[in-house]
C-alpha cells in the first residue's frame, strides 16, 4: 500500500504539471494523413465487417473477435457514426436467431469475456436484449456452478471468482466483461471484485522490474501475454472509482509495468516477441497493447507526457507501418500456449489479419481519437 500512496501521488503530481489538453495533443494529433487514427480505425473496422467469425474450439465466438467487435463499436462511438452503428448491430442480429449456438458458454474466462460485447451494444443503443444476455456472463464468473471443483471453490473462498488460473491474460478477460457491467448498471460490486481479482494477480505474478513471465514455471516475458496485462490494467483504471481500495495497488502496477516497457522499447517505436530480447522479432499485438496502455495513462494523467507522449506516439507510428492496404495487421503471432523453452517463442509463426493483432491497433486508433 505505501508503494501505491507514492505511485498515486506522483500521477496525480504528473496531471497537475502535464496532465493539459494542450500537453497531450501535441504528441497525439497532427498525424502524417497515413497515420491518420480516424482512416487506420476505419481501415481495419473495414475488414472486420466483411470477415468471417473466429470459432473457438469451432464452436463459440472466439475472444479475439469480440475484442476487435468491441474495438470497432468504440470507435463507432468515438467517430460519432451511426450507420457504422447499425452496419455492426446487424453482423451481431443473427446471435439472437440463426446462429444462437455461436454464443459462448459460460464456463471460462475466454468464454465469459463474450459479455462485455453486448453489454456495450447495450450502453450505445439502450436496446434491453443486449443487456439480458450481457449481464449474466459477469455475473457467472462469480457464481459457483454445480460442477466446482476444490480448488475454484477454494478461490471463491476468498471472494474471487471460481475462473481463477493466475494466468496474466485472466487480467483482460475478466476486467473487461466485470467493467462492462459496472458502467451499464452501476453496481459497484462489479468493478470492486474485479479490482480484487487484479491485486491479487499483480501481487502473485508481477516481476521486480514490472513485467511478466508467460507462466510462474515459464521464465519469458512474452509480448501478448503482457499486453493482456497492459490492456486490462488500463480498462480497469478508466472504469475504476477513486475511492476502490485496490486503485493505488493497481496503479502502482500499472505505472511500474509502464517504466519498464518503456526501457525496452525498441528504437523503432516497436517492443518485440519476448519483450526484454533485442535480437527477437518485432510483434504487433503485443506492442499495440502496450501502445493502447500509454496513450490512455498520458491522456488520462497517470503518466508524464513529456516522457511517455514521444514513446507513444512514436509506437503508433511504427504500428501503422504494419497494416496493409486490406487493412490486414502483420508480424502477429499465433495463439501460442505456455513452454519452458525459449526457441520456442522466437520461432512462433507470425500471420497477418489475424483478430489477436487487429483488436488492439483498433484499440490505439479509438485511444487517439476519443476525448
Amino acid at each position: 500500500m505505501k508503494n501505491g500512496m507514492i505511485w498515486g501521488m506522483a500521477a496525480a503530481f504528473w496531471l497537475l504539471l502535464n496532465g493539459s489538453a494542450s500537453a497531450r495533443d501535441k504528441y497525439f494529433k497532427r498525424f502524417p494523413e497515413e497515420a491518420s487514427p480516424k482512416n487506420i480505425g476505419m481501415s481495419l473496422v473495414g475488414r472486420f465487417l466483411v470477415s468471417e467469425h473466429m470459432l473457438h474450439g469451432k464452436k463459440w465466438i472466439h475472444y479475439a473477435e469480440v475484442c476487435t467487435w468491441y474495438g470497432a463499436l468504440r470507435y463507432a462511438r468515438a467517430t460519432g457514426d451511426t450507420v457504422l452503428v447499425r452496419r455492426l448491430r446487424n453482423r451481431f442480429e443473427p446471435l439472437f436467431a440463426e446462429e444462437k449456438n455461436y454464443l459462448p458458454v459460460k464456463n471460462h474466462v475466454d468464454l465469459n469475456m463474450f459479455g462485455c460485447l453486448p453489454l456495450e451494444f447495450y450502453r450505445i443503443t439502450g436496446d434491453r436484449r443486449y443487456y439480458e444476455l450481457g449481464l449474466p456472463y459477469a455475473d457467472t464468473q462469480w457464481a459457483l456452478p454445480e460442477d466446482v471443483t476444490p480448488a475454484q471453490k477454494a478461490w471463491a473462498d476468498r471472494g474471487l471468482s471460481w475462473q481463477t488460473r493466475l494466468w496474466i491474460d485472466d487480467m483482460f478477460m475478466i476486467t473487461i466483461v466485470q467493467a462492462a457491467a459496472y458502467r451499464v448498471t452501476g453496481d459497484r460490486r462489479y468493478i470492486e471484485r474485479a479490482a480484487r481479482e487484479m491485486a491479487v494477480y499483480l501481487d502473485s505474478l508481477q516481476r521486480p522490474n514490472g513485467l511478466f513471465f508467460h507462466a510462474p514455471d515459464v521464465p519469458f516475458y512474452w509480448a501478448r501475454g503482457n499486453g493482456w496485462m497492459a490492456a486490462g490494467m488500463t480498462e480497469l483504471l478508466l472504469s475504476m472509482p477513486d475511492d476502490v481500495p485496490e486503485r493505488e495497488r493497481i496503479l502502482a502496477g500499472y505505472c511500474l509495468m509502464m517504466k519498464s516497457l518503456l526501457d525496452c522499447q525498441s528504437e523503432n517505436g516497436m517492443w518485440n516477441q519476448l519483450v526484454d530480447k533485442a535480437d527477437c522479432w518485432p510483434e504487433t499485438s503485443g506492442s499495440a497493447m502496450f501502445a493502447y496502455a500509454m496513450i490512455t495513462g498520458v491522456k488520462r494523467g497517470w503518466l508524464d507526457a513529456r516522457v511517455y507522449g514521444p514513446a507513444a506516439r512514436r509506437a503508433w507510428l511504427a504500428l501503422v507501418s504494419y497494416v496493409g492496404d486490406e487493412g490486414e495487421v502483420r508480424e502477429v503471432c499465433v495463439g501460442t500456449n505456455k513452454r519452458n523453452d525459449l526457441r520456442y517463442y522466437y520461432d512462433r509463426p507470425r500471420v497477418a489479419g489475424d483478430y489477436h493483432g487487429q483488436a488492439p491497433v483498433l484499440w490505439c486508433a479509438c485511444a487517439l481519437l476519443e476525448e
